[in-house]
């Protein structure tokens, strides 16, 4: 079992930053690729940005390519979006993920956290 908490979503203007966290606990933190994923009011959940196990290989969504990065700590058991040049479009729910192999499909990922909300102004 891996266990993920997610934090650090909130309020910001759009053209602003934020950094969410997620925090494993449990099984080997480092054997898991990691992904972010994200739900806006009336959408289904779609995938947004994922890192391999070693931070070596990272998947884009082509929406946040150039705005969002992705980076983890297997030390801390943590991994990292930062998000830049938010838009009013990137308001959602986000929820961290873990996987035993990198993907954008949401099915192979077996550990979620329980989501952090993101909201843009405009």
């Amino acid at each position: 079992q891996v266990q993920l908490v997610d934090s650090g979503g909130g309020l910001v203007q759009a053209g602003g930053s934020l950094r969410l966290s997620c925090a494993a606990s449990g099984r080997t933190f480092s054997a898991y690729a990691m992904g972010w994923f994200r739900q806006a009011p009336g959408k289904e959940r779609e995938f947004v940005i994922a890192v391999s196990w070693s931070g070596g290989t990272t998947f884009y969504a082509d929406s946040v390519e150039g705005r969002f990065t992705i980076s983890r700590d297997n030390a801390k058991n943590s991994v990292y979006l930062q998000m830049n040049s938010l838009k009013p479009e990137d308001t959602a729910v986000y929820y961290c993920a873990a996987a035993p192999s990198l993907d954008r499909w949401e099915g192979v990922y077996e550990y979620w956290g329980q989501g952090t909300q993101v909201t843009v102004s405009s």
